[in-house]
């Protein structure tokens, strides 16, 4: 099925890192767009081997090679490479390479930069709604996520809950990031329960039973590995007293709720808004990204309690975003976006719910959440 359902990134001409977390369909896709290319999966153990022992391997088996595309799948495997491209580059045989990678933290260490006036950086993501159609679900979406490897499997749920667990073994235990997998298993688990919220690094740490300094290392692999991001408050030209503090996101649904630990006191309605907040987050973290990253994305919050979810904001955008769980529009829903607008009247405020009908209140444009997703396309400079 992944096969069949045509992604929104549209690469330039030359060659490019692509980096996204695991299952996001970015081998699948490359495959697709270049199947005459010359491919090599560092996750092959013979191959990773053979690179990893004599990097310069790589110039021998492409000597004779020109006007190619080469594809090189998790290079973060073999920084080393990095060196031996940019040799290659440089030689001006038309081979234009193509990178992929799921994590950050090694290339940084090992200098990515070297390639970085030859080599574009692009970011490749879970579905978005726009790709999926008439399939896209939202109750699926909330509950499943929208990755790939979870969406084209024929049992989510166990796909769900194996996935974290493939990024502890594979990324965070056999790269050697943290010491103790315990505790690092511990603290995604507590983590989980910051997604769609002001991220306490102390609150996290001592839940954890960990240093605070350990937990902030924690989070940064996250970020490297991908799979996190936090967002920071909007400080422009503020006229009220703000909280300083980021929310913290997980990269996709599927994950937060594989990581989720639910019990008898959990309230269903709190969780299904910190998953609706967070698949919009996703979505607009997509556009954004495929739009060349030309918006800058970040959260609004008085220290009185007024919370705009989303506030994006770039050289032609300017857009006030909250997301509600809820079927019905009341007053008190809008009060941030009002108070929000008299600050910022240039901004566009935009009240997304799970009603059926797109309304005005006020300057406040109110759109069904599902409306707004399938509608949500990087072709467009607008969100709405």
């Amino acid at each position: 099925m992944e096969t069949q359902i045509a992604r929104v990134f549209k690469p330039g001409n030359q060659g490019y890192f692509l980096f996204g977390p695991r299952g996001t369909g970015k081998t699948t896709f490359l495959k697709q767009k270049y199947p005459d290319a010359i491919y090599y999966n560092l996750l092959d153990y013979e191959l990773f081997r053979q690179f990893s022992s004599k990097p310069e391997r790589l110039a021998d088996v492409l000597r004779e090679v020109k006007e190619r595309t080469v594809i090189i799948d998790e290079i973060q495997k073999i920084p080393q490479l990095l060196q031996v491209i940019h040799m290659i580059i440089e030689e001006k045989r038309g081979i234009c390479f193509i990178l992929t990678g799921s994590s950050a933290r090694k290339l940084k260490k090992s200098g990515a930069d070297l390639l970085a006036a030859r080599v574009l950086k692009y970011s490749f993501h879970p579905f978005m709604a726009c790709e999926l159609g008439e399939r896209f679900n939202l109750d699926e979406a909330l509950e499943f996520g929208l990755l790939p490897v979870i969406y084209s499997s024929p049992e989510k749920a166990t796909a769900i809950k194996t996935y974290a667990s493939m990024y502890v073994k594979e990324e965070v235990l056999d790269e050697g990031l943290v010491r103790n997998i315990g505790n690092f298993s511990r603290f995604l688990e507590i983590v989980s329960f910051s997604h769609g919220s002001i991220l306490n690094v102390s609150n996290v740490a001592r839940d954890c039973q960990v240093e605070r300094k350990t937990v902030e290392g924690y989070i940064a692999i996250l970020e490297d590995l991908l799979i996190a991001y936090r967002v920071p408050v909007f400080t422009k030209k503020a006229k009220r007293i703000l909280i300083k503090h980021p929310k913290f996101y997980l990269f996709d649904i599927g994950l937060f709720n594989g990581l989720r630990p639910l019990g008898p006191i959990d309230n269903p309605g709190s969780i299904g808004g910190s998953a609706l907040e967070g698949l919009v987050f996703q979505h607009l973290t997509a556009w954004n990204s495929y739009r060349g990253d030309n918006n800058k994305i970040s959260y609004f919050i008085t220290k009185s309690g007024l919370e705009v979810d989303f506030v994006i904001y770039g050289k032609e955008t300017f857009y006030a975003v909250e997301v509600k769980n809820t079927s019905n529009v009341k007053d008190s829903d809008l009060r941030a976006l009002k108070a929000f607008s008299q600050d910022y009247p240039e901004a566009k405020p935009v009240f997304l719910y799970r009603g059926k009908y797109r309304l005005k209140k006020s300057n406040i444009t109110c759109i069904p959440v599902e409306e707004f997703l399938k509608g949500l396309d990087p072709s467009k400079a607008g969100i709405i």
